[in-house]
């Protein structure tokens, strides 16, 4: 079997709209297209005894056990390969559960799809399941837990940690839409200018003075103590020589901790001599130049959340400890303690394994002990020193406990310290009494604490300390999102896209808009190139100055990995024609309107769907859809608008020469086409389907019909304003039009247009792509002989796999076969072309460059233009 390509999908894509996390595997079976599974010996018995856990997958009989009985009756290899890489995935602690495998249309080649929770472990499970797969087929032993341990190491290193991820969970779950911003733990919750930014657990409101303070624990202890809070008596060093004056100051039992370390680097507690001070101290050093050391303060740990000035939580916190049975030693103990199934590698459970290190060796060794002394029965031998989870301490909730004294108290800490998200560390007997009364301390304050012991305590109520934070960053009537509207299509998108873009930007809006020649912000290009996929939609919605987007979404990138956003509020389908079939399983308008549909099915559900009523396979789109439709036709007759509107629906015609739109019965003129510059003076068929499409969408979001006309007039098709969409230049003696048509229904638009033109000589430059079928090259040919009067041939680029002479060759075929007689010249560079076919002009000529490459043919023909401007043009 050979893995072909494997794509990892990322937002609504074409298996799934709500699964937005999918692994698609292009897999060649090869030899074991021609072998199921019931023809290969042993097969079921290895699979079995090597993945018994498969025994839950339910598979299409829908009862446990389900996926063993295709295996059974017989079943393709890649079926089985899509359970092998859901169940491993589930073992190495990251359950899923979505899969499908379906053939292509190359037989014994298979999409293998499945769901993933981290992107590298998805791809990783995709390799792993095949090799297992292979292993099962030759009877070869495989081992199974080294690639699990895999999966679980590439997760740790990749996932988002328990308290960032606790945050995005919440954000979810209140349809927030989130993207991470590294690789790390930096994220953006919501779009555009309603975005907010958090780091783990501080956030954009948090103040960097406060993390300063925090971060330093001497000044920490200073202010608090300058504000009556009980703090443990303490003094910082920085070299050797100051412990035995520390010593003297402070008194035994001792602490030391680095003053700026965290998660419990670093420190020695219990210290009883000068000796454990100078090797507590040397620790500490290693973390921070300078050390705190303090009075030892018995008590028990707790920690205490405050978020935005309140208390949320409380945990009481346990070291890592074990319990002694009489009969096995400390590490067997460990051993032991870390086959609880609440434990785990990492974060992936609620309890993390008990590691031997340092700190365990020094504790033992204070007690006399080593791993290999066998504690008494029921003795609690403790294995670290501080009660972090991440190194195999527990927790328990205590929240309902807490003194209101102590509410109080560690709610004026936060203030005091300055922080919005706060955890604060206090040694005491309990929180029950106020620490007044105990003698309980304030150990330290910390900037980012962690979340995992309150919202996944080892006992009592976990707490849903992320909901507070998501109240605070998003109070009340403060929206997430932005609006967005999202435009697809075979023809006419980017136009579309910018009509509806200014229309939106008259309207008082700062607009972010994506298109095949660059991302723009209020007009401003950001990035020049096709940008219509997943990520330059990201990067509108990344920018904090935007608050209305308008994305243009082409075929290529909801194949390669979904849509960049979860939902929009309006999706545009302009019409769906012959393009691009034969490419990525795509070979049918069938099978394209499933791609494009994608945008449809994510409009939320009170919102838009606008689309092409003359259009089949848009109207076939509409009968489907979850959401609102609206739809428009230059056609006012058209039967599908009549019904539509007969049920109250609402639409854009073409009515009397008006753009007009429809509400039920009631008709809302908007302007004549004759007096919007995009249509030509309307005689632009598909231009005029355009305005339709831009107007109706916009007045959906509930712009002003005045509003739209005043945009409608004010949209200039030029070369700045609309590149490569029927750019006209003019010269003294001839016309030069420069057009993006690329496809067969392109042409045939831009056909209509040349028949209102009245030229004695219609010169034609044309190109093919070389990633279209024959037949697709060849009518390119054919209407070209329709429209042309002398047709020039050019091809330097976009050969994709095929040679320049295949391509002219198949353009001269379609030409030839409609008017044998056709004027026909090659001249292979675009800048030639353009400049022979100049010198072909006389008086009245009109010259049409159907260029592939609209911003090199501009700049060529600009440069013409200022020649002539000077008295230098010379053709």
């Amino acid at each position: 079997m050979n893995i072909e390509n494997i794509q990892v999908l990322r937002g609504p894509n074409i298996w799934s709209i709500r699964r937005k996390k999918l692994i698609q595997m292009r897999l060649d079976l090869q030899e074991m297209e021609h072998r199921p599974t019931n023809e290969i010996d042993g097969f079921y018995e290895r699979l079995e005894k090597l993945l018994p856990s498969l025994y839950s997958h339910r598979c299409s009989p829908g009862v446990p056990g389900g996926f063993f009985q295709r295996v059974m009756a017989g079943t393709w290899m890649g079926h089985v390969i899509e359970h092998i890489a859901l169940e491993i995935q589930t073992l190495a602690g990251m359950d899923t559960g979505f899969g499908r495998t379906r053939e292509t249309k190359t037989k014994g080649v298979y999409n293998v799809v499945f769901a993933y929770l981290e992107e590298k472990v998805g791809v990783f499970a995709a390799e792993s399941a095949v090799r297992i797969a292979e292993a099962l087929i030759k009877g070869e032993d495989y081992s199974l837990e080294a690639d699990i341990q895999q999966m679980r190491e590439i997760r740790e290193n990749t996932r988002l940690g328990p308290s960032t991820g606790s945050i995005v969970e919440e954000a979810i779950s209140r349809d927030i839409p989130w993207i991470r911003l590294n690789n790390q733990s930096l994220v953006q919750l919501g779009y555009g200018k309603n975005q907010v930014r958090f780091r783990a657990t501080m956030t954009e409101k948090t103040s960097s003075i406060a993390v300063d303070i925090a971060s330093n624990k001497e000044e920490t202890k200073r202010l608090l103590q300058e504000q009556a809070i009980p703090v443990a008596k303490g003094v910082t060093i920085s070299s050797v020589s100051g412990v035995p004056d520390a010593i003297r100051k402070v008194g035994f039992p001792l602490v030391f901790k680095p003053l700026d370390g965290n998660h419990g680097r670093g420190i020695s507690i219990n210290v009883k001599t000068e000796e454990e001070a100078i090797e507590a101290y040397e620790h500490a050093a290693k973390i921070s130049r300078r050390v705190i050391v303090e009075r030892y303060v018995t008590g028990f740990d707790f920690r205490v959340l405050v978020i935005d000035n309140k208390m949320v939580a409380a945990a009481l916190r346990k070291p890592a400890n074990v319990t002694g049975d009489g009969k096995l030693n400390i590490q067997e103990l460990i051993d032991l303690e870390n086959t609880d199934p609440r434990r785990g590698y990492g974060h992936e459970n609620v309890l993390t394994e008990i590691s031997v290190d340092r700190d365990t060796l020094d504790l033992l060794e204070k007690k006399g002990y080593t791993l290999e002394t066998i504690p008494e029965k029921d003795e609690v031998v403790y294995v670290k020193s501080t009660a972090n989870l991440s190194t195999g301490g527990t927790s328990v909730d205590v929240t309902d406990h807490v003194h209101p004294q102590n509410i109080f108290i560690c709610e004026r800490i936060s203030k005091i310290i300055g922080l919005d998200i706060c955890g604060i560390d206090i040694m005491a007997k309990n929180l029950t009494e106020p620490l007044t009364d105990t003698g309980g301390v304030i150990l330290e304050v910390n900037a980012a604490p962690g979340f995992r012991m309150h919202i996944a305590p080892s006992e009592g109520l976990p707490r849903n300390v992320a909901g507070h934070v998501i109240d605070m960053l998003y109070p009340a009537g403060k929206s997430a999102r932005v609006p967005i509207i999202s435009i697809t299509g075979t023809n006419g998108k980017t136009t579309t896209t910018r009509l509806i873009a200014h229309i939106v930007k008259n309207n008082g809006h700062r607009v972010g808009f994506t298109t095949s020649d660059g991302i723009y912000v209020q007009n401003n290009m950001m990035l020049k190139g096709d940008t219509t996929g997943p990520v330059s939609a990201e990067f509108i919605l990344k920018d904090p100055t935007v608050d209305f987007a308008v994305l243009e979404t082409a075929r290529g990138g909801i194949l390669r990995s979904g849509l960049g956003f979860n939902q929009c509020d309006i999706g545009v389908i302009t019409n769906i024609q012959e393009d691009h079939l034969g490419l990525q399983d795509i070979h049918s308008l069938e099978d394209l309107m499933r791609v494009k549909s994608v945008v449809i099915n994510s409009v939320k559900k009170d919102g838009w769907g606008v689309l092409n009523a003359d259009n089949e396979y848009c109207v076939r789109i509409g009968k489907k859809a979850e959401c609102n439709i609206a739809y428009f036709s230059r056609n006012e007759n058209n039967p599908i608008i009549k019904s539509h509107c007969k049920k109250g629906g609402i639409a854009a015609i073409c009515e009397n020469g008006f753009i007009t739109i429809l509400k039920g019965d009631w008709k809302i003129r908007v302007q004549r086409t004759i007096l919007i510059p995009l249509t030509f003076g309307g005689t632009v068929p598909f231009m005029i389907e355009n305005v339709l499409a831009a107007t109706l969408a916009t007045f959906l979001w509930g712009f002003k019909t005045e509003d739209i006309k005043i945009s409608l007039e004010t949209f200039i098709p030029s070369a700045s304003q609309t590149p490569g969409r029927m750019n006209i230049f003019e010269f003294k003696d001839f016309r030069f039009m420069i057009d993006f048509a690329h496809n067969p229904d392109g042409y045939n638009g831009v056909s209509e247009f040349l028949k209102h033109i009245d030229s004695p000589l219609k010169i034609g430059i044309i190109a093919g792509t070389g990633d279209r079928r024959d037949e697709d090259i060849r009518e390119l040919g054919k209407i070209s002989a329709g429209m042309f009067d002398y047709i020039i041939l050019r091809q330097e680029k976009h050969l994709r796999g095929r040679t320049a002479e295949n391509i002219i060759g198949l353009l001269k075929e379609g030409i030839y076969s409609i008017d044998p007689e056709k004027g026909v010249e090659v001249v292979p560079k675009e800048v030639d072309a353009i400049k022979h076919a100049m010198s072909l002009a006389r008086p009245g000529s009109f010259i049409t460059a159907l260029s592939d490459v609209v911003d090199n043919a501009i700049e060529t023909v600009q440069d013409y233009q200022e020649q002539e401007r000077n008295g230098l043009f010379n053709v």
